[in-house]
C-alpha cells in the first residue's frame, strides 16, 4: 500500500529510503521537487532516474488536497480555500496578505469537537484529526496555487491544534526543516482554546512557537456559554498553564478576545481582563465578533464602535497591549468554516433531492 510523502519527517524519509537502497541525498532532491519546485508528481522529478522515479512511484504518493473552491478578496486579495481530502472530507486554509509578509492560516483536524458558539466550524461537526502530512500539504498547494512564498504560519484553521497534539507538532517540524519550507519556528504560531498540559508540554516541545490563546471571556461564567469546553478547563487552570510557559519560553503570548455586543464588551468585562492579565507578558487581539449561523442563546452581533474603543482604552489605561484587528477578506466568506458548512449543506441538498 502506497504512504503519503508528506507524512514523513526527514529523519524517518531517509530512513525510510534507506530500506530500499536510496541514499540520504536522494530526499534532499525530493523535497526540493516538492517544498521548493512544487512538483507533485515524481515523474517530473528529472534529476532522479526513471528507475528511482518508479521505484518512489511504486512506494509512494503525494498527499496534495483537491482544491473545490477558493475566493479572493477584491479588497485586499486574502483568499480562501475549500479542500477535499482522499477521503472525501473537506478543509479550508486562507491566506493574508501584508505589506511585507504573507501568513497562511491551516486546519489541524477535519471540522472541530470544541464547538465554540462564534465558530462555523464547530457547528458543522468533528469528524476526525489530519495527519502531518495533510497539514503540511495545505501550505505547498496554497503556494502554488497563488504564487507566493509563505513566510508565516498560524495553526488557527479548522480544529484545536492541542487536541492533534502529535501530528501537529511533527507538521512544524517538517515546515521549519531547512530542506523543507525552512520557516523560522518564531513565525509559527499555534493558536488554542486552552489545554493546560498541552500548554507545558508545547513549551518544553516547541519553545520558539509562538502561542495564542482564544479566551474571548474574562470569567468562568460567560466563557462556559461561548465555549463548551471551558467547563474542562477554566480560565484559571489555563492561565496557570500560561505562566508555566512563558517560565520555560519568557516569550510574550497573545489572548485573542472576540468581541460580541452587549455579552463581553462591558466596561467590567474588560476591568476583569485586565485583571486577569496583569504580570503576563500578555498582547490582546480585540475581534469584533464575525456573525454567524448558531444555535447559541447568546446573538453574535458586533459592538457598536464605541463600545469596541472603550474596551480598548481601558486595557490601554492598565497598561496590557492590545489592538483591535483589521478585518480582511470582508467581501468574501473568510470567517473559519463558512465555506465547509456551505458546501456541506449543498451537498446534502442534493442528496435528498
Amino acid at each position: 500500500m502506497k504512504k503519503n510523502i508528506l507524512d514523513f519527517s526527514y529523519e524517518e524519509l531517509v530512513e525510510e529510503f534507506s530500506k530500499f537502497g536510496l541514499e540520504k541525498f536522494r530526499v534532499d532532491q525530493v523535497w526540493d521537487w516538492i517544498f521548493k519546485k512544487k512538483a507533485f508528481d515524481f515523474n517530473g522529478m528529472t534529476n532522479l532516474s526513471k528507475e528511482h522515479r518508479a521505484l518512489l512511484s511504486e512506494r509512494f504518493y503525494i498527499g496534495i488536497p483537491e482544491l473545490l473552491d477558493m475566493q479572493i478578496s477584491k479588497i485586499d486579495k486574502t483568499t480562501k480555500f475549500l479542500w477535499q481530502l482522499e477521503d472525501g472530507n473537506t478543509i479550508e486554509s486562507v491566506l493574508l496578505f501584508h505589506p511585507d509578509r504573507v501568513t497562511a492560516c491551516i486546519s489541524s483536524q477535519v471540522g472541530c469537537p470544541v464547538k465554540c458558539a462564534f465558530c462555523a466550524t464547530g457547528q458543522s461537526g468533528y469528524v476526525r484529526n489530519l495527519s502531518a502530512g495533510e497539514i503540511v500539504a495545505q501550505v505547498i498547494a496554497m503556494e502554488k496555487e497563488r504564487r507566493v512564498n509563505i513566510g508565516n504560519i498560524v495553526y488557527m484553521g479548522m480544529g484545536e491544534p492541542l487536541l492533534n497534539y502529535n501530528e501537529v507538532v511533527k507538521s512544524v517540524r517538517i515546515l521549519n526543516h531547512k530542506k523543507g519550507k525552512n520557516i523560522s519556528m518564531r513565525r509559527i504560531s499555534i493558536s488554542t482554546v486552552g489545554i493546560p498540559e498541552k500548554i507545558v508540554q508545547l513549551a518544553n516541545d516547541l519553545p520558539e512557537v509562538k502561542l495564542a490563546i482564544s479566551l474571548h471571556a474574562p470569567t468562568n461564567y460567560k466563557r462556559d456559554l461561548i465555549i463548551p469546553m471551558n467547563r474542562k478547563y477554566s480560565v484559571e487552570e489555563i492561565i496557570h498553564a500560561v505562566k508555566e510557559y512563558q517560565k520555560i519560553t519568557k516569550n510574550r503570548v497573545t489572548f485573542e478576545y472576540i468581541l460580541i455586543r452587549e455579552f463581553n464588551d462591558f466596561v467590567d468585562d474588560a476591568e476583569k481582563l485586565a485583571e486577569l492579565l496583569r504580570g503576563i507578558g500578555a498582547y490582546v487581539n480585540l475581534i469584533p465578533v464575525n456573525p454567524v449561523e448558531t444555535d447559541s442563546e447568546i446573538k453574535m452581533e458586533r459592538p457598536h464602535h464605541w463600545a469596541i474603543e472603550r474596551f480598548k482604552e481601558i486595557l490601554d489605561k492598565h497598561n496590557i497591549e492590545n489592538e483591535i484587528r483589521r478585518e480582511k477578506g470582508t467581501d468574501i466568506d473568510a470567517a473559519c468554516g463558512q465555506l465547509r458548512r456551505r458546501h456541506i449543506t449543498s451537498r446534502k441538498a442534493k442528496q435528498t433531492k
